[in-house]
């Protein structure tokens, strides 16, 4: 096996190794949803499936045992009648038989193919593996951004009352206009049906990642405010070939084609010569009763064993064997042409991802920088409000830009991490590994939000 799949079960075997703690920072969770997953329990059992299959075409190449055993007794009586008491006769046979495939080319490359799927099988189940990690990380940053969608919510409707409060009483002493007590509710009702809004959605990304372990996390660890944020290591083109070296679906593609390629070997070895060894011991037992005095008179034993080389020599089946070879050329142009669609899909993506990655730390950035601005113009419009120089509507505003810089500014952040996690599977390179060190960055701190 390669790096990767060593990496996989190296740090797979940390995570199982540690005693189960249930609680709910991102390690426990993936451990969790690794026992409990029902996708990757499938995959597993679809694993260890395909590998009898090995089993069952090495069983063609290796001898075959088989023992039987008869009785046979023969009755006679008076014309006419049937007697089950009178046995004239008994026959007692039993045999041991062993054959064994001296020369059978189809059967050899059958096996050789069994032995290059169950490859192609063991990456598929790696490719699972990794795609649980990013369905775990997915979920549970999901989660965390709709309790920080919800927290921001939760503010803006806040401001948002306080607002209209405050407009309203303002409007009582004659400081303002009716309209802009209207401006203010309508602005707190808008706030009012968001917070509702973010509320459903994080009850459902609750159950989301509760799907996935099949147990409750009402209480995350959140991620630190001092994650860093910094760019892909290396050049894209190093990505790249990591990606065409290591990624665990193209790997499972090339093994696959090799598979198909040994089947196809198979079908052409079909009209060849097979040459197999028989041998076997029989005995025989054979006795006899006299009816005139009862007595039992023995016929004799016969033993005997025998050896034999047998050849035999495919000559006409209807073109059956014809088609199975054409077949099995079709199927291996076929998975060719799947393995190149693969591995012009992973350099595509591997490229995109790294650009993600890149965008992702300069939007941070970016975005931080966008919550001084925002907070600073909020600052300004209302003391201009204060003094008469601006209205409700620009406050109001003012106020939805901050916190819509708000909440822009935490799903850059949870981007940024699912982004970069996606990186490397796709390099085939993500391992649990890389989860324990992303939840060093996260806090222990309850994030519920009730």
């Amino acid at each position: 096996m390669g790096r990767f799949t060593r990496t996989i079960v190296l740090a797979a075997g940390m995570l199982v190794a540690t005693q189960p703690v249930f609680g709910d920072d991102l390690v426990s969770i993936l451990e969790l949803a690794m026992r409990n997953d029902p996708q990757l329990r499938q995959a597993q059992a679809q694993l260890n499936s395909g590998r009898e299959q090995v089993r069952l075409a090495r069983a063609s190449l290796l001898p075959q045992l088989s023992a039987t055993v008869s009785e046979q007794r023969q009755s006679t009586g008076p014309e006419g009648t049937i007697s089950f008491t009178d046995l004239d006769a008994k026959t007692r046979r039993y045999s041991v038989n062993v054959q064994q495939s001296l020369l059978n080319m189809s059967s050899w490359y059958s096996y050789q193919g069994a032995k290059e799927s169950d490859q192609a099988r063991m990456y598929n189940f790696a490719a699972q593996e990794q795609d649980l990690i990013i369905r775990v990380a997915t979920a549970y940053f999901n989660v965390l951004r709709a309790i920080d969608d919800l927290s921001t919510r939760r503010q803006e409707e806040e401001a948002a009352l306080r607002q209209f409060e405050r407009t309203r009483q303002r409007e009582e002493v004659g400081l303002v206009a009716i309209t802009e007590v209207y401006e203010s509710q309508a602005a707190y009702d808008l706030a009012r049906n968001n917070t509702i809004l973010a509320e459903d959605t994080l009850a459902s990304r609750y159950e989301a990642l509760e799907t996935l372990t099949g147990q409750p996390h009402p209480n995350l660890e959140i991620l630190s405010a001092d994650f860093p944020i910094t760019n892909a290591e290396g050049d894209m083109e190093s990505w790249v070939q990591e990606a065409l070296n290591s990624n665990p679906q193209l790997l499972a593609a090339r093994y696959s084609v090799e598979a198909q390629a040994q089947i196809a070997r198979a079908r052409r070895s079909d009209h060849l010569p097979t040459i197999g060894l028989q041998s076997g011991y029989s005995n025989t037992d054979s006795s006899s009763t006299e009816s005139a005095d009862g007595g039992v008179r023995r016929a004799g034993v016969i033993e005997g064993f025998s050896v034999a080389v047998q050849v035999s020599i495919p000559l006409y089946s209807g073109h059956a064997v014809t088609a199975r070879r054409s077949a099995a050329e079709y199927d291996l142009v076929a998975q060719q042409e799947q393995a190149s669609l693969i591995r012009r899909t992973v350099t595509q993506d591997i490229r995109n991802a790294y650009r993600r990655v890149n965008t992702d730390a300069l939007v941070i950035a970016q975005r931080q920088q966008a919550i001084i601005s925002a907070e600073a113009a909020l600052n300004a419009i209302e003391a201009g409000y204060e003094v008469g120089t601006r209205n409700i509507v620009d406050v109001v505003q003012a106020r939805q830009q901050l916190f819509v810089a708000l909440r822009n500014y935490s799903d850059a952040r949870y981007n940024y991490v699912i982004d970069t996690l996606t990186l490397k599977r796709t390099a085939g390179v993500l391992t649990p590994q890389d989860i324990i060190d992303l939840n060093e960055w996260l806090a222990e701190q309850s994030a519920t939000a009730q």
